[in-house]
C-alpha cells in the first residue's frame, strides 16, 4: 500500500497516511487540530529486486570502466608510430 504525505492548513503540521489506491483523500486533519488538509505531491520510493536487473546480472558479464577494489589496474601506454621506410 502507498505512503501519502499529507499538510494540515491550519497548523502546517505534515503527515504521512497508509492508504489504498480506492481510498479517498484524508480532508480533515484526523489526531491533530481538525483542520483542512491538502495532499503533496512527492517522490515514490522504489526499489529493484531480483534477477534481471543492471546491478545484479547484467554487470558480471562485462568489464566495467572503473577499478574493483583489490585489483591492481595496469596503466596503458602509447606506442609510438614506428616511420615509415618506404622509399619510392
Amino acid at each position: 500500500m502507498p505512503v501519502y504525505e499529507y499538510q494540515c492548513d491550519s497548523c502546517g503540521q505534515t503527515f504521512e497516511v497508509i492508504q489504498k489506491f480506492v481510498d479517498e483523500p484524508l480532508t480533515v486533519h484526523e489526531g491533530g487540530c481538525g483542520g483542512p488538509v491538502h495532499r503533496l505531491l512527492s517522490a515514490p520510493a522504489l526499489q529493484f529486486k531480483g534477477s534481471g536487473w543492471y546491478v545484479t546480472d547484467y554487470a558480471k558479464g562485462r568489464s566495467s570502466a572503473s577499478s574493483t577494489p583489490g585489483t591492481k589496474e595496469t596503466p596503458k601506454t602509447d606506442t609510438p608510430a614506428k616511420p615509415s621506410t618506404d622509399t619510392k
